[in-house]
């Protein structure tokens, strides 16, 4: 990198300042220890930026968000702010940045480690070596079509109506993303609809099978109903490489594929735009779990997803894949020494702090960088 990449550090609300600082921790060591530095901004976000400016993202943070080549969030929300008007919530923010960054790719991987495999509900051998990554369309589908709303009837009752609509266009900037990210993986895709009764999945379907056959015919491909999807992640998860659907299946599959897992604590994300003519992308990465206001403030925070998030920003937003296997592979052998947070603590290992939990990765990165 012949310059340092600029970086905005989102904290927000709950645990959220108290996992980005463990990240804060590993930028400094990544600058000491590999000559790679960033330069990091902080802003406001959620229950913070209403506390501080009366808003849940203000124009000024909306503005640099834009302009830095990576965003980082902690979480948003809290019970403090939930009886606020719909349109000023915390989650307000975060939905603004996802819409004007136009992040219209969720990425969700779901990576069973070997250390936390007793913390699934399901069978070990189930489990084991669990790695999928589910690719979400996030800016479109049902959650934002027209005509939506709720209207009344001529009979007293009232009519609930929300559409579901994708154009050509909005499905093959995903599928490229999900055939992009196979090629890297283990070279399938499972794309994932319900083009049996939802004309919306008939299209997405025809789309994303012509896209196979004109660019990606290396990768494989096969198609499986969304109902039938969430069965087999129960019933077979290991058939699975990257998983390709909408915004409303994806936001069910990638919750019920987090759990394959034991933990949504240990769980990253990352939020993807298009390549612009100067090959940049804009994006966003964050940890699955939430602000956790119940632990707020008490060290019991598991800063490894917001690690693991910050892993794949180096490997999707800057192509470093050897500094991002360096934080994966860390986590892994911390994990493997037994150490644990409170949220994945079981009998027979030691239970540490969020500040500990850090220093365990630092410890592990000096290792593996000699």
């Amino acid at each position: 990198m012949t310059a340092n990449k600029r970086l905005l550090f989102l904290p927000g609300d709950g645990i959220g300042p108290e996992v980005m600082g463990e990240v804060r921790r590993v930028v400094d060591w990544l600058g000491a220890r590999q000559a790679l530095n960033f330069d990091v901004e902080e802003g406001l976000v959620g229950g913070a930026a209403i506390d501080a400016d009366g808003v849940p993202l203000t124009d000024a943070t909306m503005a640099k968000a834009m302009e830095v080549d990576a965003v980082l969030l902690g979480a948003v929300g809290g019970p403090k702010w939930d009886s606020l008007p719909f349109e000023i919530k915390p989650e307000r923010g975060l939905l603004r940045l996802r819409k004007e960054m136009e992040l219209f790719a969720n990425l969700r991987p779901a990576l069973c480690f070997d250390a936390l495999v007793e913390a699934s509900t399901l069978k070990q051998d189930v489990v084991a070596g669990l790695d999928i990554m589910i690719v979400r369309e996030l800016t479109g589908g049902v959650y934002f079509g027209e005509p939506r709303g709720i209207e009344d009837l001529p009979d007293g009752g009232r009519r609930g109506i929300n559409t579901q609509v994708y154009t050509t266009a909005e499905i093959i900037r995903v599928a490229q993303v999900a055939f992009e990210l196979a090629r890297k993986r283990g070279g399938r895709v499972c794309s994932v609809e319900k083009a049996n009764v939802m004309e919306s999945g008939v299209l997405w379907r025809e789309e994303v099978t012509k896209l196979h056959a004109s660019d990606y015919a290396d990768v494989e491909l096969s198609h499986m109903y969304a109902d039938n999807c969430s069965m087999q992640l129960v019933r077979n998860p290991k058939q699975f490489d990257v998983i390709l659907t909408d915004n409303l299946f994806g936001d069910m599959l990638s919750d019920t594929a987090a759990m394959l897992t034991g933990s949504l604590g240990m769980l990253p994300s990352a939020s993807l735009g298009g390549v612009d003519a100067t090959g940049r992308r804009k994006a966003l990465y964050e940890p699955v779990h939430g602000s956790a206001p119940d632990i707020t403030g008490q060290g019991k925070a598991n800063p490894l997803a917001t690690l693991l998030s910050f892993a794949m920003m180096l490997r999707y937003s800057f192509d470093l894949g050897r500094e991002a296997s360096f934080i994966e592979d860390a986590v892994k052998q911390v994990l493997a020494s037994g150490k644990r947070t409170a949220d994945i603590m079981t009998e027979g290992c030691e239970e540490i702090s969020t500040e500990a939990m850090g220093s365990a990765l630092l410890d592990t990165l000096d290792r593996l960088a000699k």
